[in-house]
């Protein structure tokens, strides 16, 4: 049996995905609807049962004539892709019989014309583990998690380094505060959008205000945002996430002139101490740019020097090969060098 569920079915998919042993915040529709006010796709909750096994996998639906690529090439509402929300997703699956779940699964896509899926797994949950038979799973790099098991554990495994700037930024008279007022919002497009320029982002990442909106009112037990304050001006601030033991460090911002501060590796710390004090065991701080050992992914690793790292790894599959490669071939007209960038699904790829 597969049952899907749309945002309009919000309570009753919340129901369900809590009824999971090993639930995460990026499966609750709270979280997901700030995608599809974004312009994501449709927000899907696929839930399924065989027997004693059952499961559930959260995704983006996207009509892919809706993709400037394929403007006036393919009729609207024919063809579809599955990707995993933003974040962290993929199967979690409770039960014996996975290969009848999965088989269900893909049989039900290909009658709904679904060509294809992209999954990014969830690393606290390694739940790509067993799935290697269904998707062509890739590792691609490392992600930090810092236990938040005790405010001893937190500091021990700071990084000396981390410790010093900490107490300096301490000593600097920072303060760290939280909150889920919507006076926050406007503070944080600005200093975000404005670290995202730094940082030449993808348009993608410039987010609009219903989109934080939706993070305040839908995830409103779920969510803060944290900030870094010196005389009245805030430095630093990020996005919080937060359920069922499990905190994470989702958005984050600062002002450039205030970095030589150290203001994020402060509001790292009194989050982590947040986490600890609330009953969440693990922070997960996410990995480098691109899941590389680069700048960023040093930064977060200095919060979790003798702990192993958690790894990052993503999913493909393709439930229709004969119109996947139709599909490439449509791109091959105008972008010939497509199949050169390795990007998934092929045919979505910006070009060779």
């Amino acid at each position: 049996m597969v049952k899907t569920l749309e945002l309009k079915d919000s309570e009753q998919w919340d129901k369900i995905v809590r009824s999971f042993r090993n639930y995460d915040v990026y499966y609750l529709s709270g979280y997901v609807k700030a995608f599809e006010l974004n312009g994501d796709g449709k927000a899907l909750l696929f839930y399924l049962e065989h027997m004693d096994t059952r499961a559930v996998n959260v995704v983006i639906k996207r009509d892919i004539s809706k993709s400037p690529m394929f403007a006036g090439k393919l009729g609207s509402g024919e063809w579809f892709d599955l990707t995993t929300p933003y974040g962290y997703g993929g199967f979690l699956i409770e039960g014996p019989d996975r290969e009848a779940i999965l088989k269900e699964y893909e049989e039900y896509a290909k009658k709904r014309h679904i060509i294809s899926e992209f999954v990014r797994f969830h690393p606290l949950m390694e739940n790509w583990i067993g799935l290697d038979m269904f998707y062509d799973v890739v590792h691609l790099g490392n992600t930090v998690c810092i236990d938040t098991s005790s405010g001893e554990a937190i500091w021990n495994n700071f990084s000396s380094q981390n410790r010093n700037k900490i107490r300096k930024a301490i000593n600097t008279g920072q303060e760290v505060f939280w909150c889920r007022d919507s006076h926050i919002i406007n503070p944080f497009m600005e200093i975000y959008q404005s670290t995202m320029d730094r940082d030449h982002a993808d348009a993608y990442y410039y987010f609009k205000e219903d989109f934080y909106e939706s993070i305040l009112n839908d995830l409103k037990d779920n969510a803060m945002w944290f900030y870094s304050v010196k005389d009245g001006i805030i430095t630093a601030i990020s996005i919080f996430m937060f359920c069922n033991g499990k905190m994470h460090y989702h958005l984050s911002a600062s002002r450039r002139e205030y970095q030589h501060l150290a203001p994020t590796n402060l509001l790292l710390y009194e989050a982590a101490m947040w986490a600890c004090r609330n009953g969440y065991t693990r922070l997960h701080l996410g990995g480098g740019v691109g899941s590389s050992k680069d700048s960023l992914y040093a930064f977060k690793k200095a919060f979790n020097k003798n702990g192993r790292d958690t790894e990052f790894c993503i999913g493909k599959k393709v439930f229709n090969e004969e119109m996947y490669k139709m599909l490439i071939d449509i791109r091959k007209e105008t972008d010939p060098g497509i199949l050169e960038t390795g990007y998934f699904p092929a045919y979505r790829a910006s070009g060779g």
